[in-house]
């Protein structure tokens, strides 16, 4: 059996949305997850097509696709361009689960929910010729997965091709979140076993990975565990975590010396209105300062995530979220427009009060306003979010937040790593169409080691001892 599993691309590639480096950090893990499920057998092509051309000339037994909200066109194309070819095509993910009908219209075969009972049902009821229109999830569970298939990941196309998910959903409900409905119906968080987890770092090469976890902390049993597993094996890492479980015990210690260096976290709002509304309770009176001190004492950098557009938000909020982000030293910082997504419960309240503007899903992206927000005009919202990130990364401010750390390796590498990130994108265009992603990855990964290579240097160590 041929089969054929295709991520369409987010966003038109040469759109003025388009940002290749964006597009090629992750490989699809979720696909190539799914893969593994395949018998030795069968003949598997994974396509990522913000990274490579999808070749639509072919005609696979069974197409499988991937639906975002925003490639969700482009998804329902491909599908109906394979449909009418005659071959089976499935579609799954966050989009299909949060609309099934819509989805359905498209696809011979709708996955609900995560695939890990569902697609080993499907793959055995298609050998009998006997596939279901729909599968739900109700099984929560990780146990007896197999490994997700590398080999079909093409690791030159990626910035971070060490990336993995060693958990599922997150133990917190907040009313915006694009994965309310995803696991709704089961357990909203549950993890590998730990073993599990360390052998699939084992296989990856290199020192550096990326945990896409939403939440890397939030079983603190497990990521204990895991971390105390991870010492020894000199690896580098980044992660997701939230406010809370910053402050709570020596967790975020035991990453440390585990090998955590990065960490985004869900700061969302600086308003305690804005944070009861969208229900992010583990932010609600929680010390921000705390939070960065800790880990700016452990070296960690920071990629602060803010929401802008709750209610509760002013015309004022973007030029106070800015000045507090640079003036705490904030190494990066994603900014986005709340976006109420389908099956979401901010959806349902926008729907009741007739706030939505549009169902154009292309625009549910959180760079454009898709509602009437109640604080200020939607031309206000659009307006203060593009200035948010412009003056974020202006020179001036790379250089103020970088001059925030009291330890100069820390601010000098701060600097380096937020002017790449931001102020390089030709740069990163230019690697990635002429093949040097992996020479520049690695000149990143040097950014990322600076500060704790440097920090047992005498004169360093004095100043971490004056803190």
């Amino acid at each position: 059996m041929h089969v054929k599993l295709i991520l369409p691309s987010l966003k038109e590639a040469g759109s003025a949305q388009w940002r290749p480096i964006k597009y090629a950090l992750f490989p699809p893990l979720g696909l190539a997850t799914l893969a593994a499920y395949l018998d030795p057998t069968d003949s598997v092509e994974l396509v990522d097509q913000h990274v490579e051309t999808l070749d639509l000339d072919d005609a696979p037994d069974l197409v499988l696709i991937q639906v975002y909200i925003t490639n969700a066109r482009r998804a329902y194309q491909i599908a109906d361009h394979y449909c009418a070819k005659g071959c089976h095509v499935c579609l799954g993910g966050l989009h299909v689960t949060s609309l099934p009908d819509e989805a359905a219209l498209h696809a011979d075969t709708v996955f609900l929910g995560p695939g890990e009972d569902t697609f080993p049902q499907f793959l055995a009821d298609f050998r009998r010729r006997e596939p279901q229109a729909r599968y739900v999830s109700t099984v929560r569970t990780l146990d007896g997965a197999p490994p997700v298939r590398r080999d079909l990941i093409r690791r030159e196309n990626y910035l971070v091709p060490n990336s993995i998910v060693v958990s599922r959903g997150c133990p917190y409900r907040c009313t915006f979140c694009y994965k309310e409905a995803f696991f709704e119906g089961g357990k909203s968080f549950y993890s590998q076993r730990v073993d599990a987890a360390l052998a699939e770092i084992e296989r990856l090469p290199g020192r550096h990975l990326y945990f896409l976890d939403d939440h890397l902390l939030g079983d603190p049993r497990f990521a204990r565990e895991l971390f105390d597993g991870m010492r020894g094996m000199k690896r580098l890492f980044q992660g997701a975590s939230t406010v809370n479980a910053i402050t709570q015990g020596d967790l975020i210690e035991r990453a440390v010396e585990a090998g955590l260096r990065s960490i985004f976290i869900g700061f969302e709002s600086l308003g305690q209105a804005s944070l009861g509304f969208s229900n992010k309770r583990q932010n609600l009176g929680r010390d921000y300062d705390a939070v960065i001190h800790r880990l700016d004492r452990l070296g960690i950098k920071i990629n602060g995530s803010f929401v802008f557009g709750l209610d509760g938000d002013t015309p004022d909020v973007f030029a106070r979220t800015v000045d507090w982000a640079v003036s705490r030293g904030l190494t990066t910082a994603t900014f986005h427009i709340a976006t109420p997504y389908p099956g979401t419960a901010y959806h349902h309240q926008m729907c009741q009060q007739g706030r939505l503007l549009h169902n154009d899903w292309d625009l549910y992206d959180t760079r454009h306003v898709v509602f009437q927000p109640r604080g200020m005009s939607a031309a206000q919202l659009q307006a203060g979010y593009e200035w948010a990130y412009q003056n974020f990364y202006s020179w001036r401010n790379i250089g103020r937040a970088s001059l925030q750390h009291r330890d100069p390796l820390a601010g000098l590498s701060h600097f380096a790593y937020s002017a790449a990130w931001k102020k390089a994108e030709p740069l990163w265009d230019v690697a990635i169409q002429s093949g040097l992603l992996g020479q520049t990855r690695r000149g990143l990964e040097w950014v990322l080691d600076a500060r704790r290579s440097m920090r047992n240097f005498p004169w360093n160590a004095r100043q971490q001892e004056a803190r």
